[in-house]
């Protein structure tokens, strides 16, 4: 829900294919705002609700009107899943992608392996390169998570090519790490390496306006029997887009498990909380 800092707020959600990530959540923001539209009093921000198709891909064709509503938004909340029993989102680490390509020397693998500088044994050294910013600790994960080189197996391989995600809990680690991933290059005489890509979801930090926003929502939730937990998670949403210049709250739909799977399911038990805590943040935000 995001709404214009003058007179509207905005309710932004995400749509998705599957019943908990987030079909869920998307029901329960239009319910609350039916609601809300058949009370005799209107609520104090106005709502602008915005269904998001393409979200799980990157919001490629959406970012930018995603990015307007929430600069002309007081509030942004996100009807992305419930994690672990309930607890909200006030957090998100950033994602980054890549696209790795190496270009090689072509040669016999048998008869002529001297004349051939082979790209998968570069792309080895890239993937160690890569592997090795990992820090776990920090927060920051590196994974090469598509591999494809070569053309035969007695050919010393000519091209290879790999794609990268990476995960950032804030911005100081983005300029520090695009950069130097950006920057990787070749250790063999005679094979290139080119690497593009970059950011594609700043990190969502909980910073104050959101704090409050989560202070707020907390409270509801105990007028309503039940206690709001939040936490920060590792996956990205539309809300990374917001949440560096509008107060956003995440996770704000339905409680379940199995995002993404064979056994995706919601808990039935959670549908009714959770759409009158969305009713109630509708009715009281200002």
């Amino acid at each position: 829900m995001s709404g214009r800092k003058s007179t509207q707020a905005t309710v932004r959600i995400c749509g998705a294919s599957s019943i908990y990530d987030m079909k869920g959540g998307a029901y329960l923001a239009y319910h609350a705002f039916r609601q809300v539209c058949a009370d005799d009093v209107r609520p104090p921000l106005g709502v602008t609700q915005l269904y998001v198709s393409d979200e799980e891909i990157g919001s490629p064709t959406s970012r930018a009107l995603i990015e307007a509503e929430g600069r002309k938004a007081k509030y942004v909340l996100v009807t992305e899943p419930a994690r672990e029993g309930g607890k909200i989102v006030t957090g998100r680490k950033g994602v980054a992608r890549f696209e790795v390509f190496v270009k090689g020397t072509p040669a016999h693998a048998g008869a002529r392996p001297e004349d051939g500088c082979s790209a998968i044994r570069e792309l080895g050294n890239v993937i160690q390169t890569l592997e090795a910013m990992n820090d776990f600790k920090r927060g920051v994960t590196v994974n090469v998570g598509v591999v494809r080189g070569g053309s035969k197996s007695n050919v010393i391989a000519e091209e290879a090519y790999a794609e990268v995600d990476m995960r950032v809990p804030t911005m100081a680690d983005a300029d520090e790490l695009v950069p130097k991933i950006l920057g990787v290059t070749s250790r063999t005489h005679g094979v290139t390496v080119k690497v593009i890509g970059g950011l594609n979801r700043p990190p969502y930090e909980k910073r104050n306006a959101g704090a409050a926003l989560y202070e707020h929502a907390r409270s509801l939730a105990a007028e309503l029997g039940f206690k709001l937990l939040d936490v920060f998670s590792g996956g990205g949403s539309d809300g990374n887009f917001t949440a560096p210049h509008t107060a956003t709250l995440d996770g704000l739909g339905v409680d379940g498990k199995g995002a993404h799977t064979h056994y995706e399911q919601l808990y039935i038990s959670s549908i009714e909380p959770r759409a009158r805590l969305l009713y109630r943040l509708y009715q009281t935000l200002q």
